[in-house]
């Protein structure tokens, strides 16, 4: 190994924005379209691939899982559902994971008996969340990484980017860090912590066959645990933060899926290989230490509540989100959504997936709209706006 200095003495033109929102996953759209919708007067999403929508995507993790408990209720509103309504504006991909008891008004047990998911196209979905940000006049700016922040204090208040224009800079009010890997909250040096029991293999992948596009959701079981000893043997983990074992980790998800489809061609030469995720799929890698780490206990409840997810894999449980899961404890204009707010282990399992990223994306937009430091801000007034837009802060 060889030490290379790199030397940086370079002044910068930048521009400034009210709200900067890194990443452009589901967490991402959710908290730019929050922050413009609520009054702030510039947002920027930046984005390091060039299409929105994350895992959700890019991912081809097409299935919007519940915004209901299962039990015929529903938890998860505002842009949330909005957006499930959205992907699917021009036909479920699938006329079995049509909600239609949803969507249709449906009884109070035809609810119970279907949850209120779907399957989507995510060409289509990204397209459509592209259009609807820019409708809402947020700023886009694709291929784009954040690879350095400036602080005064203990705010945040210079983002640093690598793009194909070079190194570049902004300024900006408050941060919005939806990259799933909390890589903002790392740079600004607040409070982390790392998923060490590291991602099951995935390669979820797309085909024809007779005709009809298939999905093949093509993983090892994953398991939300805490304790490594409860870590299967038999089974090879990712950490996600780790770039050469993610890059070993694409390239096995590779090899697995390809090797499945060339059993299906095997079976069928007219099978076709349509689509193969852009990005790795990986589940939790970094995330928040915040001010509060929420556990898993359905039954808890928050005076700083600023919405509710569900359980996707079970039947019942529904979770309450504090905002002060979403706050860190040193950097007061840098706020959490998505996959990187504070929870346990277990906790994570549920708050990764699409709507909850929704959710807690909306609360994280709506706070940056309305100040720049979450330390201060008045909780009573996000619910209220939060309220307003539809969301149920509690259960």
């Amino acid at each position: 190994m060889r030490e290379i200095r790199e030397s940086i003495n370079k002044t910068y033109s930048a521009k400034e924005y009210q709200v900067a929102v890194v990443g452009g996953g589901i967490a991402g759209i959710s908290a730019a379209l929050a922050a413009a919708r609520n009054g702030a007067e510039s947002v920027i999403l930046i984005e390091k691939e060039f299409m929105v929508g994350g895992l959700a995507t890019l991912g081809l993790v097409t299935y919007y899982l519940p915004l209901c408990d299962g039990n015929g209720r529903q938890v998860s509103f505002g842009i949330s559902e909005e957006l499930l309504r959205l992907s699917i504006k021009y036909g479920a991909e699938s006329p079995n994971w049509y909600p239609k008891a949803w969507l249709e008004n449906g009884s109070e047990e035809e609810k119970k008996q279907q949850r209120f998911k779907t399957q989507f196209n995510p060409y289509v979905f990204a397209i459509l969340c592209e259009e609807l940000l820019l409708k809402a006049g947020v700023t886009i700016l694709y291929g784009t990484s954040v690879c350095s922040v400036g602080r005064t204090g203990n705010k945040v208040d210079t983002l640093f980017l690598e793009n194909s224009s070079g190194r570049t800079a902004i300024a900006v009010e408050s941060v919005v860090d939806a990259t799933g890997d909390a890589v903002v909250c790392r740079l600004a040096e607040e409070d982390t912590a790392i998923f060490t029991q590291g991602n099951v293999l995935a390669g979820w992948y797309q085909y024809l066959d007779q005709g009809k596009n298939c999905v093949k959701i093509l993983s090892l079981e994953d398991y939300p645990e805490e304790t490594p000893e409860q870590f299967r043997p038999d089974i090879r983990y990712y950490v996600g933060s780790d770039a050469e074992m993610l890059s070993e980790m694409v390239i096995d998800s590779h090899k697995m899926l390809f090797e499945d489809w060339l059993k299906k061609k095997e079976e069928n030469p007219d099978s076709t290989l349509t689509a193969i995720p852009a990005i790795p799929q990986v589940r939790r890698t970094w995330r928040l230490n915040g001010r509060s780490v929420r556990d898993d206990d359905p039954s808890a409840h928050f005076e700083d509540s600023i919405g509710v997810i569900a359980n996707f894999g079970k039947r019942g449980p529904a979770y309450e989100i504090p905002f002060s899961c979403l706050c860190g404890n040193r950097v007061v204009n840098l706020i959490a959504a998505g996959r990187c707010i504070s929870v346990i282990n277990k906790m994570w399992h549920t708050a990764r997936v699409i709507p909850a990223c929704s959710v807690t994306g909306e609360a994280a937009g709506t706070a940056a709209a309305l100040g720049n430091d979450f330390s201060s801000l008045s909780v009573p007034q996000l619910q209220k706006v939060l309220k307003k837009n539809g969301v149920l802060i509690s259960l």
